[in-house]
């Protein structure tokens, strides 16, 4: 293959990075427009389109470089957005029709810049909320700076309703899903100004000591369930209500030595029945 770009020959070996070498000192967007004729003309299953395809990518590969700078300061290695950019690229380089009279440049901008905050927008985000969600909070934040600047102080959620059109629940859900976006994670140390020791989960949750005994009461409803009217309320009076033997005997009509009897028949009872389980 040769392209012809004036007083220059380019000639085709076996590598994109040949090509690059002997045209450092041509104007890249000259050459990719004269590139960009060739593989228009070639077939689209041929080896010569791949290479051809290739050496654009690699010579406008300074492109994703400059757009991925834009996004320095995420959390994400540069490696991985100039990878996510150059996928961009190569789609700008498939859709790009130079005949249009547009620079490749201009025309492939967009679509990198793109494709790198589609990346952010579905990747970096600590939870998973809907791109619905996404959206909306992209422009609330846009609407609540707008509307802080009209009314000199935080507009309030019926306001941001009115403004983007929506109704306030979906206002609150935009406004939540901010907390989504960053985690910190539970071995953080604790922040100075709280003047905390340990980890962030050293400080947070407690001991339920209620939880130790679930597993008793779940295990207990069933029993209790199948005991007579008169034990069962008299179990209900004595562990649940906190009454003594004396003010069971008035509630339910009988002695304080009944009480007892039938206490000590039912527990024993119950225990059967746990230990059976």
């Amino acid at each position: 293959m040769s392209v012809d770009l004036g007083s220059a020959k380019v000639l085709a070996t076996d590598a994109p990075h040949a090509v690059l070498d002997d045209c450092e000192s041509i104007d890249t967007r000259t050459l990719s427009r004269s590139l960009f004729l060739r593989l228009a003309a070639l077939d689209r299953d041929s080896a010569e389109r791949a290479y051809v395809r290739d050496t654009l990518i690699e010579l406008n590969l300074p492109l994703v470089r400059y757009a991925a700078a834009r996004f320095r300061s995420r959390n994400e290695p540069m490696e991985d957005i100039v990878q996510v950019g150059t996928i961009g690229l190569i789609k700008a380089i498939d859709r790009f029709d130079c005949e249009r009279g547009v620079e490749f440049p201009t025309f492939a901008m967009p679509t990198v810049v793109g494709e790198i905050k589609r990346f952010f927008r579905d990747t970096s985000w600590s939870v998973r909320v809907p791109r619905r969600l996404q959206e909306l909070r992209l422009a609330l934040t846009k609407a609540s700076d707008e509307l802080a600047q009209k009314l000199d102080r935080s507009p309030t959620v019926p306001e941001l309703a009115l403004c983007l059109g929506v109704s306030e629940d979906d206002v609150v859900d935009g406004l939540a899903v901010g907390n989504a976006y960053t985690a910190s994670s539970l071995d953080s140390p604790s922040p100075e100004d709280d003047g905390g020791e340990g980890s962030l989960a050293d400080r947070l949750g407690y001991e339920d000591s209620a939880l130790e005994g679930v597993e008793y009461r779940e295990s207990l409803k069933p029993l209790l369930a199948k005991l007579p009217p008169r034990e069962r309320q008299i179990i209900m009076l004595r562990f649940f209500a906190n009454m003594t033997q004396s003010q069971i005997g008035e509630e339910v009509g009988i002695s304080q030595m009944h009480v007892s009897r039938l206490l000590t028949r039912t527990l024993s009872q119950l225990r059967e029945g746990l230990i059976a389980d």
